[in-house]
């Protein structure tokens, strides 16, 4: 046998010059060599692999380098696909938390007692600024150019809903004073949960906007004149009060959620989707807070009120509806005038018969108007969210 070579130290030199250019290549071909499954699973284990370790790897596809824990966390948390697509869910059941809203308050009602007027009226704020980053002044400014839309609505709210509630009342034979808080629901403004049915419905939330700011400012006139024609009665408001809780609820909310659309569009794009799902929150908090504060008088109100309150909201939104459309009113101005005609302030009528009518009695329908009405509303919205607009619109 030939004896070995001694190896010099250059030649070791040589030799380690020679592995690292070995292992600089080996990385290059690892990571051109990893097959198209794992590069599109993110396997960075297999990235950093030499590259006749990377062969072998491409060879049995199946071998996989464990998951880290960091890995197996990320993969639990929700994806914004998943978590938009909660939010629509939750939304769809939008009548269901109505009624379960309203049921929990009426068997025990302190559970919602916590929620004072402050925070009534904060929360109505929120419900207006949640729509108002869906808007910009472009929008008002196409409603500006359909004032025929604006006057049916409040046609419809102050004339149509207060002679409904009248024949209602007459035609199931209520009492005289449940008579009188009947049409005093049919007399009031449109309330502001019926933007965010609107926003559901797929209709025009400027519009709606619109609407109920016009049927809130003109209920000042409107609704004690109403009052005094049809029941005889002085109905005083405060004309100045109103203006400015007007200012506060609905303008402002609206005004800085349009800024907020404007000057931070792409956080308001992430989270538009998950508006209405808190919209319908603060909506069912609100309807069973008022629910609460008068359980028994809408537990001891009989099913002729029930029905008169339930016909009241149906026949308004499906008048609404109908109106709108022989005269021409696209699919969207419809569904929006509808739900603005069907969905009453009911807890401002009430405040005004607990006020203003000295027969407890005349309360009773605007609570029980509140829980139909929302109900009514919020089943219309879901209704026609699934209903498709047609594509001219």
């Amino acid at each position: 046998l030939a004896a070995p070579r001694k190896r010099t130290p250059a030649m070791a030199r040589w030799g380690i010059v020679l592995a690292c250019l070995a292992v600089v290549s080996g990385f290059r071909l690892g990571t051109s060599a990893l097959p198209m499954s794992a590069q599109a699973n993110g396997n960075a284990g297999l990235k950093k692999l030499p590259g006749p370790l990377a062969v072998a790897a491409q060879g049995h596809g199946q071998q996989r380098v464990p998951d880290t824990w960091a890995a197996k966390a990320k993969a639990a948390v929700p994806t914004h696909d998943a978590l938009v697509k909660a939010a629509a869910g939750f939304t769809n059941l939008f009548p269901l938390w109505t009624v379960l809203g309203a049921g929990l308050a009426l068997k025990r009602p302190e559970t919602f007692t916590w929620l004072t007027t402050d925070m009534f009226t904060y929360s109505l704020a929120g419900l207006m600024l949640s729509m108002g980053i869906t808007l910009s002044v472009k929008d008002f400014q196409n409603v500006a150019k359909r004032p025929m839309e604006i006057i049916v609505g409040f046609i419809g709210c102050f004339a149509f809903m207060p002679a409904l509630a009248l024949a209602l009342g007459n035609v199931l034979q209520l009492p005289k004073e449940m008579i009188a808080g009947l049409v005093l629901v049919g007399c009031i403004n449109g309330g502001q949960a019926s933007n965010l049915c609107a926003y559901i419905a797929k209709g025009d939330v400027a519009l709606s906007v619109l609407m109920t700011t016009a049927t809130t400012v003109g209920a000042i006139l409107m609704t004690p004149l109403l009052c005094k024609v049809l029941l005889g009665a002085v109905v005083p408001l405060d004309a100045v009060g109103i203006a400015i809780s007007t200012m506060q609820v609905v303008l402002a909310p609206i005004a800085i959620g349009m800024l907020a659309n404007k000057y931070m569009n792409r956080v308001v794009k992430a989270i538009l989707p998950f508006t209405p799902p808190i919209g319908v929150i603060i909506t069912v908090l609100l309807v069973a807070s008022a629910v609460g504060q008068c359980a028994p008088a809408i537990l001891s109100a009989g099913w002729s009120l029930q029905a008169a309150c339930v016909l009241l909201h149906l026949i308004g939104g499906i008048a609404g509806y109908a109106a709108p459309k022989a005269l021409g009113a696209t699919e969207t101005s419809a569904r929006t005038i509808a739900i603005e005609t069907a969905m009453k302030s009911s807890a401002f009528g009430f405040l005004l018969a607990k006020l203003h009518f000295a027969d407890y009695a005349t309360r009773v329908p605007s609570a029980v108007s509140v829980v139909w009405m929302a109900v009514i509303g919020s089943s219309l919205a879901v209704f026609w969210k699934f209903k498709p607009v047609p594509e001219k619109e």
